[in-house]
């Protein structure tokens, strides 16, 4: 997760994909044999035209919809990037204070995260 001046960035699906039109935050799917944090900085690079400097990591979530797919998902802090941000493949990009959070419609593998990022239990 991209963290600037106390903010967190947050990302909104465009029409196309799946669960359209809810927020998460930025990065992606792991291709075989990529290391995690290697992925996350490609990912970045894709979405939002950045190279970041991939932290520590923060937790890893495990979640399965009610379809039976289930993700696996891994939060690295990223405090430091070179670029200016693009909006390459979403509906919305925006910068968020923590304690808004709570007011996004977040897919449902963050919401638990989203509550502590709110409550300061985390970050």
């Amino acid at each position: 997760m991209i963290i600037q001046d106390d903010k967190v960035l947050i990302c909104q699906r465009g029409e196309e994909q799946p669960m359209p039109f809810k927020w998460e935050f930025p990065g992606g799917k792991v291709e075989p044999e990529e290391e995690l944090r290697a992925a996350l900085k490609r990912e970045l690079d894709e979405e939002l035209g950045i190279t970041a400097t991939i932290g520590t990591r923060i937790t890893v979530i495990r979640h399965t919809y009610g379809n039976g797919y289930a993700v696996e998902l891994h939060f690295y802090r990223v405090d430091e990037f070179e670029g200016e941000l693009e909006n390459r493949i979403f509906n919305d990009v925006r910068w968020v204070a923590r304690a808004e959070l709570r007011g996004y419609d977040f897919l449902e593998a963050d919401v638990a995260f989203v509550k502590e990022i709110g409550a300061r239990r985390i970050l």
